[in-house]
């Protein structure tokens, strides 16, 4: 290939990078895998005979979406017991969105509710249904990458969205509203209103806390309003460097340490105005992680 027909392939390649992006991300619920995937993608792309592809965005989702399948099923393949279960990553920005780069990490966000039930499906019923239901990918074009018919791929999808349906929690509080919920939380937390804290949360909200690989890591879980407020008060120290942010598409907290790196990410989902379900990312080392990409595709090697 040309010099310029791989500038004109990286340009075509960068125009489709957000959507490739979001749908590694939904499919992996990891922000550095879905770079990873995008970014094998692109060499794909840069070692096939792109003269010949007719239909290139239909050929770049079938391609990210097999590397995707192969890292779940690898996943699963390592997998031996539950303790190595973890909270998908958060997209996280300002919540006074106002800049593109903002914007397209929004575009990114999946509510934590979901990509949790996500994490519970096999591939190949995440596969069917997140570029079916998600991004419209006709059956036909995932019985191809499946290796089943289109009524097979079809019965995947029904089965996930059957099982998304009954548990996954929807976040039905306006924005406004949230915000509202997750400043009174950060200073009932600040200034130790326990009491106070009790009056954001469902009787029956769920808490789990990613802690990481760390010895004393893992996913653990906490249920109902006391136990929650428990957490928190555990959290207490923390509280004068928590900061209200956009997590996942809806109102949550960043906490920082020194020199403003992020020590703690919290997300929550709403319903009737209350706090129904916490999720906590506390690994370091994903923390570290957040907001990191591959290199351009021009620069791509």
């Amino acid at each position: 290939m040309t010099d310029a027909g791989t500038r004109d392939l990286a340009t075509a390649f960068e125009a489709s990078r957000g959507r490739l992006r979001a749908i590694a991300y939904r499919m992996l619920g990891s922000l550095s895998d879905a770079d990873d995937a995008v970014q094998e993608t692109w060499l794909r792309l840069s070692r096939s005979d792109a003269d010949d592809l007719a239909n290139l965005d239909g050929w770049l989702t079938t391609v990210i979406s097999r590397i995707c399948l192969d890292m779940l099923r690898s996943r699963s393949a390592r997998q031996e017991e539950p303790l190595g279960e973890h909270l998908p990553d958060p997209v996280v920005s300002s919540l006074d969105r106002a800049d593109p780069e903002q914007e397209a990490e929004l575009a990114d966000a999946v509510g934590m509710a979901l990509l949790v039930v996500l994490d519970k499906l096999s591939p190949t019923e995440r596969l069917a249904f997140v570029l079916h239901d998600m991004f419209t990918v006709p059956f036909d074009d995932i019985a191809a990458i499946v290796g089943r018919s289109p009524n097979a791929a079809a019965q995947l999808a029904s089965r996930a969205r059957r099982r998304v349906r009954g548990s996954a929690a929807a976040t039905d509080t306006s924005l406004a509203r949230q915000r509202e919920v997750v400043g009174a939380w950060i200073a009932a937390a600040r200034g130790g209103d326990f009491d106070a804290l009790l009056t954001l949360l469902d009787p029956d909200v769920v808490a789990r806390i990613d802690l990481g690989a760390l010895p004393a890591g893992g996913l653990r879980e906490v249920r109902g309003a006391a136990q929650a407020v428990g957490l928190a008060a555990s959290y207490r120290r923390s509280a004068p460097f928590a900061h209200a942010a956009l997590v996942s598409g809806s109102a949550g907290i960043v906490v920082t340490a020194d020199g403003g790196r992020p020590a703690s990410v919290m997300a929550f989902t709403f319903a009737a105005g209350k706090i129904t379900e916490i999720y906590i990312l506390a690994d370091r080392s994903r923390l570290a992680r957040l907001g990191s990409g591959p290199p351009a595709a021009g620069q791509a090697k």
